[in-house]
């Protein structure tokens, strides 16, 4: 592989899962398990090789697994970059302009849906222990849908 060639999608999902070693979710489970059902959803919804990758780096930015200076420079073709870089919550930011990004990321859209779908999965919020988190968490995911459209999914 030259540095001009993008990694492969088995290149992406190894370093996504490096990224997050050790990590798990608001339920205790590995994180690796929620990058690869986005990972899982983007294919079954029809997505690319770009989108893929795209949904194994996901939360690497946001969840400081990986710096936006290791993003821009990663062996990732700009199409995934840009969808990693719109999916990426940034500090302080409103969810009206988290969403608008999204909308206004060619590809980003699909990635953000099999995200959202993942962890709005009712077998998944039932793992949690805390009431109050299952509900808080229930109503931020319908918000952002309501905002990225995606009400009836």
């Amino acid at each position: 592989m030259t540095s001009t060639d993008p990694m492969t999608l088995a290149e992406v999902e190894a370093t996504a899962r490096a990224a997050h070693e050790g990590q798990t979710d608001k339920a205790g489970r590995p994180y690796a398990e929620h990058l690869r059902a986005v990972a899982e959803g983007v294919r079954a919804r029809g997505g690319d090789d770009d989108q893929i990758a795209a949904a194994w780096l996901h939360d690497a930015v946001e969840d400081d697994a990986r710096s936006a200076h290791w993003l821009e420079g990663a062996a990732l073709s700009r199409r995934t970059k840009d969808i990693v870089r719109a999916v990426t919550k940034r500090a302080g930011e409103a969810p009206e302009a988290y969403a608008r990004r999204i909308l206004d990321t060619p590809g980003a859209l699909l990635v953000k849906r099999a995200d959202l779908a993942h962890n709005a999965d009712p077998a998944r919020l039932a793992r949690l222990d805390d009431e109050a988190t299952r509900t808080r968490l229930t109503e931020k995911y319908a918000r952002m849908r309501a905002l990225l459209g995606l009400e009836g999914d």
